[in-house]
């Protein structure tokens, strides 16, 4: 019998879709539909960016040869995607314009370079002289000259401009407009106090675009917004004289030269002009050209202006501080008696920061050791090493040079931080670092004490506010020794690293062993289930494609292992018929992004819980140092099974993720999503009772 699998990246499509339908859901607050329209820009935008540009090529190959890595060949991928795409553009729109209807209600608006007041056309006047024609440069386009670079994720106006009296053709100019130096969004002065009216930066220089062009004489102007998206993939060169962050920087400016993966523009756009671009920049029906609305870059709209009533928020979606640390007590005390887990943005991120604070003041500190894979932009996290460095301890920094898009971050951090004293790695070749940990050593009456924490997620204060995370804080002894062995092979890798990796007993690690241990794990379901007793797993992941493991899990489910699974975006696997059990999985998408993984094994009863930084793919569990650590902590263990089992019980609103439903795999329903609210009210109660 042959197997079925979702091609990974419908999948993904089908998870943005979902991101989609919480704008189009009238029961969320209008400032959040609105974010949520931001957030479905910007995932797109990566999509094209990513994966778009892999499928381009993968086309260069022979598609046999490849099709089993996608699932499908690569060409027919991308016309699916097409089709898609278009499609989540129509929706995009008619959800846009029934939130303008909504915004109109709250007496918002947003106003265009043809409904101005007299005194707002003065305010705008004024505004581009004082804000924006300094950072205004258009670029005249002609048929014999090649086309000018377009920057990646900038949005540009398209320009056809004419006298009334001509009788020649049109001509053209593209502006790149400044949205990074001054923002996107501009408020206008109201004669009615209650009123909001806000104006694109686009528009501002569209109604200028007469005093722009002055110097021409032009009298008939029209402007209408394109972006294109471009292959975002390093290019690393293989120079043995240059070192590592060399060749990041290199690659980052080699990405300039990305080919386009997309080209979206106003369908309203003067049809030479749209002919002109297209043929410029080298495009032809196979790429994806794509026409919408009047407004582009729409992740931008993810910081609108709060011109809302003030949205009070409920108390479900406030932090709150552990237990734990209720009480005054010095983080490290707390931990060095009691594993402590963590649930964000349930929970605050602040004993993580007291935690390195208290370790930077502390004069029998060491040594501290950690990972970074994305950092706060201005991150305190890092504020303390830096301190913990000047106050002479050893400080080890593991900065992930590859963390896609924060590449260019990740290089002004090692710039910031070494001159401090901390010692950056930038890790193993031809593999990323994405486990999340750190250890620290300190020395106290004759006795080497060491604890630290591990997470699945980065060590980001920022997005610990809205990520759904879990970060256990211990002094296990056992886990911090499989710690330091990471860290010595990240320090010194050596061509046996595998070697000492796989001498790890506390932590499961990648690349390699934590696949190892995961298919042991199902395997031991698998025979339980064979012998008529009670089998289960849980699996909790961002995206789940890794063709050996799916085909594992079909195994299991074979047999009669319940299988259930929480998966936010990529989900490759299908029912097959000939199931004893049906895989039940959903994908949560809500306020928070859900974003840890946890793995589950009833084991006879022992129930085997881990948390991860790993998803279950390939890159992750063959390409990556990723690790995993189990929870031994009796309570702790109930704790984090509790959680699970509310996201699989509480929520009318997941999706569930299988190939019979319409709309790309998609169950849409009105309920609410309850799981994050019953999470909170769990959690909260448990502080209550402590």
């Amino acid at each position: 019998m042959s197997l079925h699998f979702n091609p990974r990246d419908i999948t993904w499509l089908a998870f943005n879709e979902r991101v989609l339908q919480e704008a189009m859901d009238e029961k969320v607050p209008l400032h959040l539909r609105i974010r949520f329209l931001g957030i479905f820009s910007n995932n797109l935008d990566e999509f094209f960016r990513v994966r778009v540009a892999g499928l381009k090529r993968a086309m260069d190959f022979k598609e046999k040869v490849i099709a089993e890595s996608f699932y499908q060949p690569p060409s027919k991928i991308l016309q699916r995607i097409n089709e898609i795409v278009i499609r989540h553009q129509h929706n995009f729109d008619k959800t846009w314009k029934k939130i303008l209807s909504e915004m109109a209600d709250h007496k918002v608006f947003i106003k265009n370079a043809k409904n101005l007041t007299a005194q707002q056309k003065d305010f705008v006047r004024d505004y581009f002289d004082e804000v924006v024609e300094s950072n205004v440069i258009p670029i005249l386009l002609h048929e014999n000259t090649p086309m000018p670079y377009v920057r990646d994720k900038s949005l540009y106006l398209g320009v056809a401009m004419r006298k009334k009296d001509w009788q020649y053709q049109s001509n053209y100019a593209i502006i790149e407009i400044p949205s990074r130096f001054v923002g996107r969004f501009v408020l206008l002065p109201t004669e009615d106090p209650e009123e909001k009216n806000v104006m694109l930066l686009e528009d501002v220089i569209t109604f200028n675009l007469p005093h722009i062009f002055s110097y021409f004489g032009y009298d008939e102007f029209a402007a209408n917004a394109f972006k294109v998206t471009k292959d975002a993939e390093l290019d690393l060169d293989n120079d043995i004289k240059t070192n590592f962050a060399e060749k990041i920087e290199k690659g980052l400016k080699n990405r300039r030269k990305g080919k386009p993966t997309r080209f979206v523009f106003d369908k309203d756009m003067d049809k030479a002009l749209l002919e002109l671009l297209i043929r410029k920049l080298n495009l032809t029906k196979k790429d994806s050209i794509i026409p919408g609305g009047k407004i582009h870059n729409f992740k931008h709209f993810m910081d609108f202006p709060d011109v809302f009533e003030k949205y009070e928020k409920p108390v479900e979606r406030t932090s709150f501080t552990h237990p734990a640390f209720e009480y005054g007590e010095r983080v490290t005390d707390v931990i060095l008696k009691n594993d402590v887990l963590l649930s964000f943005p349930y929970h605050k991120y602040n004993p993580v920061i007291d935690l390195l604070r208290e370790a930077a003041m502390d004069p029998d500190v060491k040594s501290i050791q950690i990972t970074a894979y994305r950092l706060a932009s201005s991150s305190k996290i890092s504020n303390a090493l830096i301190y913990a460095a000047r106050n002479g301890k050893e400080v080890t920094v593991m900065l992930e040079l590859q963390a896609r898009f924060d590449e260019e971050s990740n290089l002004k951090w090692k710039e910031m931080l070494e001159p401090e004293g901390i010692t950056v790695l930038v890790g193993i070749p031809n593999k990323k670092v994405h486990a999340k940990l750190c250890v620290i050593k300190k020395r106290a009456h004759n006795k080497t004490l060491q604890y630290g924490f591990v997470s699945t997620g980065n060590f980001n204060e920022k997005t610990a506010r809205i990520y759904g995370d879990h970060l256990l804080m211990t002094s296990d002894r056992n886990i911090m020794a499989d710690i330091n062995k990471v860290f010595n092979v990240l320090k010194k890798p050596k061509e046996d690293y595998l070697s000492v990796l796989r001498t790890c007993k506390n932590l499961m690690v990648c690349p390699q062993f934590m696949r190892e241990k995961i298919v042991h794990h199902i395997d031991r379901e698998i025979e339980e289930a064979k012998a008529g007793r009670k089998a289960e797993m849980i699996i909790k992941a961002n995206s789940f494609s890794d063709r050996a493991l799916i085909i594992k899990l079909y195994d299991a489910a074979k047999a009669g292992v319940v299988v259930k699974m929480i998966v936010r975006g990529i989900y490759c696997a299908v029912n097959q018929k000939d199931f004893k059990e049906k895989i039940k999985a959903i994908s949560i998408v809500d306020e928070y992004l859900e974003h840890a993984r946890v793995m589950y094994f009833y084991n006879k009863g022992a129930e085997d819980l881990y948390i991860s930084s790993a998803d279950w793919m390939t890159r992750n569990l063959d390409y990556r140092i990723e690790a995993a650590a189990k929870i031994t902590d009796k309570d702790l263990k109930k704790e984090l099974k509790d959680i699970i089992d509310i996201q699989l019980r509480d929520n009318v609103k997941a999706r569930i993720l299988d190939k019979n439903l319409s709309n790309e795999y998609i169950s849409n329903t009105k309920e609410e999503c309850r799981s994050q609210i019953e999470t909170y009210k769990y959690l909260k109660a448990k502080t209550s009772v402590k």
